[in-house]
């Protein structure tokens, strides 16, 4: 299969063929490109365009466009629709779907909007997914599923598949239940056909089923599942009721939210932007990070004027040299210590305890750091240093880049324990206070070093 390429020419042309109201011509264009490819089209176009195109084609694709257009642009559009033409393209869609759309309207509109559609199965399964946190598995969660009692024959199972799967667009497992409605086990397609029509569920079911409750939190479901490569996993209540389930779909653009905020949240941006959002929002969205990193650079200014009397002393001058290489030293190698840490917490694979941790980090680092002071060594040597200076230099930056890595490694473990998001300790947080306790240590050391 070819992949789809986004390209001038494409919107061009869409655009051209809206600005002449050639619907046949658009239609026919439209019919040949997949809902995810036309999500981005659909990006691309004017705000004109885009509601002109979404109320042309046919609601079974336009439905399934809106799950995959940017939030943004699919709040604008849904902002321009009816309630009667929002509910007819949410019928077409899966309940975890429909319920994160209806989730971006107003609760007046939300209302007006279940209220038009006449299908009481399908607004009682929104209604109850709307109830969910959507960080949760409830809120992940799909009511679309195909289930089966114990008790059932074979035959039986047979034919109330068939009923189920009619509303469903992809089987992904067969979940068995009890008398009870609790969840028991799965039923493997291959025994269902293989098996005598007379024959129990009962006798064929595989007992062993992953599952998760319904209050589990989303990274918890994501790491299940990727640890177990599942493609679908069911969801039940404290009484191991099914509820739902839970598809790598889901699980995939939840990982991508996530990661996407991280890379923010790293790069000392705290809330969710984009490029194309007002500068007034980008402004309160990078605004905080800097602050804290100017105050941070005066921080250092104070530091270096309390050692200005070394500028006068024509052997000591060259250490206020060595300040940006100090400064930047720490920093990296406090983004490292971080980012390493950052990623073991979101994959579960942080164990032991914090010291031990802290430990294997001070040997590491005590590693790197004797060979980037030989390197500094040689290079006083090469530029006719003095060697007392190049020892200094090179004994300060050792600890330096040891106590930034000690601080790279337990912050983000400490921000996880009290339950704040690790991931804002990879950013200017860090950097920031790696810089100043780097410059503050650096001068320290070289005063008691050099004796001045």
């Amino acid at each position: 299969m070819k992949t789809f390429e986004l390209s001038k020419e494409i919107i061009q042309e869409i655009s051209q063929l809206i600005s002449n109201k050639k619907n046949k011509e658009i239609k026919k264009k439209v019919n040949e490109i997949h809902y995810a490819d036309l999500a981005e089209i659909i990006n691309e176009l004017n705000f004109q365009e885009s509601i002109y195109l979404i109320k042309l084609i046919d609601s079974d694709k336009t439905s399934d466009v809106l799950t995959e257009l940017d939030e943004d642009v699919r709040e604008k559009i849904l902002e321009r629709l009816s309630e009667k033409e929002i509910a007819v393209e949410i019928k077409e869609l899966d309940s975890d779907d429909a319920a994160d759309i209806l989730s971006e309207l107003s609760d007046e509109k939300q209302e007006k909007v279940i209220s038009l559609i006449k299908d009481e199965n399908i607004t009682d399964n929104i209604r109850e997914l709307l109830n969910y946190e959507e960080d949760s598995a409830g809120g992940l969660m799909a009511k679309e599923l195909i289930s089966v009692n114990e008790n059932w024959s074979v035959l039986t199972c047979l034919r109330e598949i068939r009923k189920q799967a009619k509303d469903i667009t992809r089987v992904h497992s067969i979940y068995v239940l009890n008398k009870k409605k609790v969840l028991i086990g799965r039923l493997s397609l291959k025994d269902l056909i293989t098996s005598p029509s007379k024959s129990k569920i009962k006798e064929i079911y595989i007992p062993k089923v992953d599952f998760v409750n319904v209050n589990d939190s989303a990274d918890e479901v994501a790491k299940l599942m990727s640890k177990y490569d599942l493609e679908a996993i069911p969801v039940v209540n404290d009484k191991t009721e099914l509820l739902g389930r839970i598809t790598i779909d889901d699980i995939v653009d939840y990982i991508k939210d996530e990661a996407e905020e991280d890379y923010l949240l790293a790069a000392g941006i705290s809330n969710d932007v984009e490029a194309d959002d007002s500068i007034l929002e980008l402004t309160k969205a990078r605004l905080p990070w800097l602050i804290l990193g100017l105050f941070g650079g005066l921080g250092s200014v104070f530091i270096l004027e309390n050692f200005e009397g070394i500028m006068a002393t024509k052997e000591l001058r060259a250490l206020f040299f060595y300040t940006p290489l100090i400064a930047a030293m720490a920093g990296n190698v406090g983004v490292q210590s971080s980012a390493i840490v950052v990623q073991g917490l979101a994959n579960d694979q942080i164990k032991g305890s914090l010291i031990s941790r802290l430990i294997k980090e001070i040997s590491l680092t005590l590693l790197n750091g004797i060979i980037l002071s030989l390197i500094i060594i040689v290079f006083g040597l090469l530029i006719n240093q003095s060697l007392d200076m190049s020892i200094t230099i090179s004994v300060s930056m050792i600890l330096v880049i040891i106590v930034a890595a000690l601080i790279g490694t337990s912050v983000p473990i400490i921000l996880e324990k009290f339950g704040i998001d690790p991931a804002i300790a990879t950013g200017p947080f860090i950097t920031t206070g790696n810089d100043v306790v780097g410059i503050l240590l650096f001068f320290y050391i070289a005063k008691i070093i050099l004796g001045f």
